[in-house]
């Protein structure tokens, strides 16, 4: 038995695993501002910001949480789900409009699978920021 057979069957809702993640920047106002600007296209919003920093999210269930550390922390890859593919496109260009670096253009992404379209940006402070979208393009609705 595989790993992902292993993994029980669940409804067609999306179960998220995480609460919120949190980590710290070395310069809070830049960093908030890369994020907020970023991920505008996924549907971010603040949730609350203070004294520890600004608390991110989309549905008001998970959240990002940024913290006024002052160091350079180790960079993580934080993946972010898009609902769809226009959004991966959108938040690609957001983050290299607001001082990100390319790490990865949108695209399908094979070695994944056959529906993982992605975009990657090297944020502030190294972290590797993706929004991803694994739904197959056929099952999305036409854009106009």
């Amino acid at each position: 038995m595989s790993q992902k057979e292993s993994i029980p069957k669940r409804k067609q809702e999306r179960i998220k695993m995480f609460d919120h993640i949190v980590f710290g920047v070395s310069d809070y106002e830049e960093s908030k501002s890369f994020f907020l600007k970023s991920l505008k296209p996924i549907g971010i919003v603040v949730v609350d910001e203070g004294p520890l920093g600004i608390e991110l999210s989309t549905d008001g269930k998970s959240s990002l949480c940024i913290r006024r550390n002052g160091e350079k922390t180790t960079p993580l890859h934080i993946a972010l789900v898009a609902e769809n593919r226009h959004q991966v496109d959108e938040f690609y260009q957001a983050a290299l409009a607001s001082g990100g670096k390319d790490n990865g253009a949108p695209g399908i992404r094979p070695e994944y699978s056959s529906h993982y379209y992605a975009a990657f940006i090297i944020g502030p402070d190294g972290h590797n920021i993706e929004v991803v979208c694994h739904e197959n393009e056929s099952q999305l609705p036409d854009r106009e």
